[in-house]
């Protein structure tokens, strides 16, 4: 297969890229660079610039930019940079992917837990679960929406609703775990909120089904199937590393440190991967004890 990928540096997209080429496909990564080498495609979203001649005859395009949720401060600008390094990149992407005389059979687009809001407390949510309120939801779904065109050309598109990624080097765990090495971590929050978790090789495993399965198409959610509350997520963290969880950080502190952000860890959010399951995907990490275990052992 010939494979391009969006986001190709970041902790998903070069797992994806590894995992591919290990396999033999060839990837081309969209690069905001000068190009360094064949396998390499240049493009400048800021300026809506991307040839779509580099992109014909692809089997598949996966869309993993964005800026990250929790780097910074929801200033008035960064929530600016959160949404056009989401919606404008997609946009500019699906519009060069309508224009192709061979164009890709599927194209995978990431979009986020906070579709469904910021917390729904026990609610299970399937991916026909209503969407949330909010600055983050009304992101997603138009971030969603921003692979209209691309959806019009009669390409399949995927949205893939990510939940939080298990990965040591990086991402929500990655910063938890010096914090639980020292032996000063707790519970979040009281720890009652859901956390929709998924590792990071089941992460890998499935967009590759989704690009490799006939007819897929539409929303799936990318999450453990058992997803647990931060408390018992602690709990077992905690355990694996053979250190004591007892110093809780509480709701309030975490609004002092974090400002608005702190919205999206003290929420609870319950997602299941139904459509996954239904295609027959089969998780190699489904519980919260097997998917830190991948992780710390990456």
């Amino acid at each position: 297969m010939r494979v391009a990928i969006s986001g190709s540096s970041g902790l998903i997209g070069t797992a994806l890229s590894e995992s591919l080429e290990a396999d033999g496909h060839e990837v081309l990564r969209l690069v905001r660079r000068p190009t360094a080498g064949a396998g390499e495609i240049p493009w400048n979203p800021s300026v809506g610039d991307v040839d779509p001649a580099l992109l014909e005859g692809l089997d598949a395009v996966v869309n993993l930019s964005g800026a990250g949720i929790g780097d910074h401060r929801w200033t008035k600008a960064y929530k600016e940079t959160l949404r056009n390094s989401r919606i404008r990149t997609t946009a500019i992407l699906a519009n060069a992917l309508a224009r192709l005389d061979d164009p890709p059979r599927v194209f995978l687009s990431a979009s986020g837990v906070n579709y469904y809001g910021m917390d729904r407390g026990a609610e299970v949510l399937t991916e026909d679960s209503e969407p949330g309120q909010g600055f983050l939801p009304q992101l997603c779904q138009d971030w969603e929406a921003a692979t209209d065109t691309a959806k019009a050309a009669g390409i399949a598109v995927c949205h893939t609703r990510f939940g939080l990624a298990l990965d040591r080097r990086g991402g929500s765990l990655g910063q938890m775990l010096p914090v639980f090495r020292a032996g000063l971590g707790g519970p979040l929050a009281g720890g009652h909120q859901y956390w929709s978790f998924i590792s990071m090789p089941d992460v890998v495993a499935a967009l590759r089904f989704l690009i490799e399965q006939p007819g897929s198409v539409g929303i799936y959610n990318l999450t453990s199937p058992e997803p647990v509350t931060n408390g018992e997520f602690t709990r077992v963290l905690a355990h694996q590393l053979r250190r004591p969880a007892i110093l809780p950080v509480p709701t309030v502190a975490l609004r002092v440190a974090l400002g608005e952000i702190a919205a999206t860890i003290a929420g609870s959010l319950r997602m299941v991967p139904t459509r996954l399951v239904a295609a027959g995907f089969e998780f190699r990490h489904p519980t919260a004890r097997s998917a830190i275990a991948a992780a710390l052992e990456a």
